[in-house]
């Protein structure tokens, strides 16, 4: 099963182009820091402006230079099937251990439509974890449909960014105690699992794995009140992170740390100053700058 702090990772840049390099160094990091696994090319990996063979490279990149050391869930959602089915025997030929598969976006299938877009990709034979976050897709997988898709095999989880807390309870009822439950919104992690969840597919993660995965590490032994002493130093960068989009905030606070550069691709754009003292101060307040 997948549980614990997966960091859904950003993709660096040098001159424009990814920085194979510095990602290899990023999953050494990881490691170090103690996440349980990786999502590479998520939209925190600027899926949406990377060409088709810069997505397979940082996901092959990734799951070679992991190399067993971690759980690789390989971002290969779109809201082209066809599209989505090429990613997904991607990252199954190069060897991830899932597939990330986003709730196809901008053309607002039916319920019917999601029913058929995710048992084909399911097909394919990797492990598939649905991504259900309506605030970016514009379409929301209902409970039922969830519930109908968890009868396939091959679909095992949810990374569940509805920031409804009931909602697990819901579908842990409806696909099993054994449908694997992720969050997707780190300010809510902690009563996420809570009410069921067993993890978290983190941005904060990639600027404070370490105490991100403790969390987890602390709510799957059953001990939320540590957790939550951890949670509570890791919320003002929850907050300022999203102050701007994710990733801009993740790159700049990793470049705060020595990491890599913060450049993002366009529309995207770098911090604005008083957002970059919000990050500096809940860096500050987390432990991670003096």
């Amino acid at each position: 099963m997948f549980k614990g702090s997966y960091p859904a990772l950003v993709t660096p840049f040098k001159d424009g182009t990814v920085d194979t390099d510095a990602l290899k160094r990023l999953v050494d990091w990881h490691v170090d820091q103690g996440s349980h696994g990786l999502v590479p090319v998520g939209t925190t990996g600027e899926s949406p402006t990377l060409l088709h063979e810069e997505h397979e490279l940082v996901v092959e990149t990734v799951v070679n230079h992991a190399a067993g050391r971690l759980q690789i869930i390989a971002g290969a959602g779109s809201n082209n099937t066809v599209e989505a089915l090429h990613h997904v025997k991607h990252a199954k030929e190069v060897g991830a251990d899932a597939a990330l598969v986003v709730t196809p976006y901008y053309n607002k299938p039916t319920q019917r439509g999601l029913l058929a877009h995710f048992l084909a990709v399911a097909d394919v034979g990797l492990p598939i974890i649905i991504y259900n976050i309506p605030g970016r897709s514009a379409i929301d997988m209902a409970p039922a449909t969830m519930g109908e898709l968890a009868k396939h095999e091959m679909i095992i989880g949810v990374k569940d960014a509805t920031g409804d807390l009931a909602r697990v309870a819901w579908q842990r009822d409806l696909c099993g105690i054994d449908f694997v439950q992720l969050s997707g919104e780190d300010a809510t992690a902690h009563g996420f699992n809570a009410m069921g969840g067993v993890g978290c597919i983190s941005v904060t993660a990639n600027i404070a794995p370490k105490l991100c995965a403790q969390v987890q590490e602390l709510c799957l032994a059953g001990d939320y009140a540590t957790a939550l002493e951890v949670q509570d130093k890791l919320m003002p960068l929850h907050r300022a992170v999203f102050m701007e989009p994710g990733v801009s905030g993740a790159k700049y606070g990793m470049s705060k740390l020595g990491l890599i550069a913060e450049d993002v691709r366009l529309p995207l754009m770098p911090l604005a100053d008083d957002t970059k003292a919000a990050m500096d101060s809940a860096m500050r307040h987390a432990g991670l700058l003096n």
